[in-house]
Formats: C-alpha cells, sequence, structure tokens
C-alpha cells in the first residue's frame, strides 16, 4: 500500500515525533493541532515541546517541505490520531474514560476521508475504544463503508497502535522499539504494518484491535504495580526508621529481586492513568491494579505530611520564627526526570498543595520550564538552583533531574531536607 501523505492529529508529545520522524524519510506529512501557537511554531522549524534531538529531526523535515502543520485537516492516505484520553466524572467514579478528544478528532478527519484510506488510533485507550472510533467515522460518512459492518471489503481500513515511548529517548524509540499493531480485520493489521514499516525498525507484530489496546494498559498497569510496591515500601521503612534506599539496594543483591525505587507518586500520560482504564472496565476483577493505583495516588499526600513535620522542626529548632517566615523550595515539577512534561505530575500536585497551605514563601527550581504552570502563578518564585540553596530553609526534592545530582553535598549544610528521590 503507497503513502503519499500522512496526517498526523494531535502535535503533542507523541504526534510531533511520530509526524517529525515519518517526514524524516521524505514521506509528505500533514500535522494537524487545534493549537493555533504550536501550529506556527512547528512551520517555523522550532518545537513547542522539550524533546532531545526533537528540534532538529522537525527543522530538517520543515526546510526540506516535508513536514507542514494546520488547525484544519486534510485530505491524505492515512491519518495516526495522537490525541489525549484523559478521565471524567460520572457519579462517584472520577477515572471514567473521556473519549472527547477521539471522538473530536474522528468527526474532524471524517469530511476528507475516501475510499481505501486508513485510519489508526494511536492515543492510549480503553479496550473499544478503536471500535468506537470507526463507527463514529462510519456515522459521519455514510457513503463509506468501515470493518464492523462491511469486515476486509471496507473502503476504510482502522487499527490500533499504542505507542510504547519513553520521554527524553522519544525519537530513538519510535524508530527501534517494537509495534503492537491491532487492525479491526487482517486487512486492516496488513495496512498499518505497512505504514509503520516506512520509520519502524523494530518488529511490527499484529493481533486484534482489543488485544493491542489491552497490551498497552497491561503494560502500564505492570510498572505501576511495581512502582507501588516501592513506594508503599518506603511509607513502612519511615516509620520503622529503615533507610528504604540501603534496604532496596541490599535487597536486589539477591538474583532475582529488582525492586524499584520510590518516590513522591507517579505521574506522566500513561503510568499515572492507563491502569485506571482497566478498573473502570473490570471493577470487581482488577483489584491489585486498583490497590496500587490507590497507593501510588495517596503518596504525595504523604510527602506533604512530611513537609509540615519539617516545618514543625524547623520552628522548634528556630523558636524566634514562625511558619511564615520559613521558606519551601521545591526541586523538580515535571513527572520524571530531565524533560519538562508536568502531565499527572505528582511532583506539581505537592506544590499546588504546598503553596495554597504554607503561609511562608515557596520558590520553584525547575530546569525545564521558563514559566510556571498557571496553578503556581503569583504563589510561587521560579529561581535558579543558586537561589534555590541560597534563599530556603527547607530542601524538597521531588525529581531527580541531572542538574540537581550534581549538587555537592555541603550545599544541604544547615538544610531541612525532604527527599523523595533518595538523591541527597
Amino acid at each position: 500500500m503507497k503513502f503519499e501523505t500522512i496526517s498526523v492529529i494531535g502535535l503533542g508529545y507523541i504526534g510531533l515525533p511520530t509526524a517529525a520522524v515519518i517526514a524524516s524519510r521524505r514521506k509528505k506529512v500533514v500535522g494537524v493541532d487545534v493549537n493555533q501557537h504550536a501550529v506556527d511554531t512547528i512551520n517555523r522549524g522550532e518545537i513547542h515541546i522539550v524533546e532531545p534531538e526533537l528540534d532538529i529531526v522537525v527543522r530538517a523535515a520543515v526546510k526540506e517541505d516535508y513536514l507542514r502543520a494546520t488547525t484544519t485537516p486534510e485530505t491524505a492516505d492515512a491519518f495516526l490520531i495522537a490525541v489525549p484520553t484523559p478521565f471524567k466524572a460520572e457519579g462517584d467514579n472520577d477515572h471514567v474514560p473521556d473519549l472527547t478528544y477521539i471522538k473530536s478528532a474522528s468527526q474532524s478527519i471524517a469530511p476528507v476521508l475516501k475510499k481505501g484510506d486508513l485510519v489508526i488510533l494511536e492515543s492510549t485507550s480503553p479496550v473499544g475504544a478503536t471500535e468506537q472510533m470507526s463507527a463514529w467515522l462510519a456515522e459521519a460518512r455514510p457513503d463509506l463503508t468501515f470493518p464492523q459492518s462491511h469486515g476486509e471489503e471496507s473502503d476504510i481500513r482502522v487499527a490500533h497502535c499504542p505507542e510504547r515511548v519513553l520521554p527524553g529517548h522519544v525519537v530513538r524509540e519510535l524508530v527501534e522499539n517494537d509495534r503492537v499493531i491491532g487492525g479491526m480485520t487482517a486487512k486492516c493489521s496488513a495496512a498499518a504494518t505497512a505504514l509503520y514499516q516506512i520509520f519502524v525498525e523494530g518488529e511490527c507484530i499484529t493481533t486484534t484491535a482489543r488485544t493491542a489496546e489491552m497490551a498497552k494498559l497491561t503494560e502500564n498497569s505492570f510498572r505501576d504495580v511495581n512502582i507501588a510496591f516501592a513506594n508503599e515500601l518506603s511509607i513502612i521503612c519511615d516509620k520503622i526508621d529503615i533507610s528504604v534506599w540501603e534496604l532496596i539496594r541490599l535487597a536486589n543483591r539477591h538474583p532475582r529481586v529488582n525492586i524499584l525505587q520510590p518516590g513522591p507518586g507517579v505521574g506522566g500520560h500513561c503510568i499515572a492513568v492507563d491502569p485506571w482504564f482497566i478498573v473502570s472496565e473490570t471493577p470487581e476483577e482488577a483489584r491489585l491494579i486498583r490497590t496500587a493505583r490507590e497507593v501510588n495516588d495517596g503518596k504525595p499526600q504523604w510527602v506533604i505530611d512530611k513537609v509540615n513535620e519539617a516545618v514543625g522542626k524547623y520552628l522548634s529548632a528556630n523558636p524566634d520564627k514562625t511558619a511564615k517566615e520559613v521558606t519551601i523550595t521545591c526541586f523538580g515539577l515535571a513527572f520524571k526526570p530531565d524533560i519538562d512534561d508536568l502531565r499527572e505530575s505528582p511532583a506539581l500536585r505537592i506544590a499546588e498543595d504546598i503553596v495554597a497551605s504554607h503561609p511562608g514563601t515557596v520558590l520553584i527550581m525547575e530546569p525545564n520550564i521558563e514559566i510556571l504552570p498557571k496553578s503556581l502563578e503569583g504563589k510561587a518564585k521560579l529561581v535558579m538552583l543558586d537561589e534555590a540553596f541560597s534563599e530556603t530553609d527547607i530542601i524538597l526534592m521531588l525529581v531527580d533531574h541531572k542538574e540537581f545530582k550534581a549538587v555537592p553535598k555541603n550545599r544541604l549544610e544547615n538544610k531541612f531536607l525532604v527527599d523523595t528521590r533518595g538523591v541527597w
């Protein structure tokens, strides 16, 4: 199957790198996004997110006229949908998958679909989302046939292919990683495989759309359960006065034990979200997955409690001061090291809670952003590393950025420290 023009819907942390990598293979790519600023930035050959190597690839693709961004979908041979899938609340359930963005993306491309086109859902989704997307497309274009009604003979091919890349390494992993490709029919899988083989050097493994959807959810739920074990262990060790960092280091000397490192919680657009999709579909059966989510979602509050304890200890050691005179510095806001991505970040949530409750000054040291998110604007101050140390009384380590790992330990003298990452 030939793909002369490929359209990527959603130019965020997954869509833009995907569009750029395909364009680097000398394919015409039209990127579509509702964010005019993102579109204008990309068309200048620049990027609006932080991702190593991506700026070089985008600049070259735009300069050579293989990549162009727009706010309105155009005719193409294949459409890759990479839009968010957040939560919405229904009754007492705050973690119901919200497919609004997928529906909007489907409705936006429907008018430009033609016979023979391929539509791939890349957005991480609950099981059945690809079928739902195909149903929305069919509703919008009754003049075309789709796999759910015409099987292998359908006019439009539909598949699901979840991304499985690590922020900070996206450009490389998009090319090197294996891809799970789930078509609604065998011909759908074959068409999607032909597309990904344009740029994927890893193996393309085909399955059903539902299994492909579940595979991504399973991968991230597995990781979430393992992180929950480490986070729960850190809480237990704190209560019985044991260094969790030393304990894990010793336990991991066992040849079949590999405990992860604890942290302030779990963030990002995948691990903090995907397990809930399984829980939402099978609430009675997903007991372990639900518990792991609750452990990880509860860790930020435990960190906040530790900060409040530190403030109390500081005031006991400095009885001439009040809480209003205590400065707290949060080191890191991103959901993981060395990126600017704040989505579902426990560090950001912790900083927001501290700002809301602490009467004194709150400083933020996050080397990967230039302005604070709106939730912290006017309430906290973004500072450089030197000011972060010189002006603070209590240090809260939230994200182990490389800049923080390089800090000599003598800079921590006479400071009260809450270290959620074991860096200092």
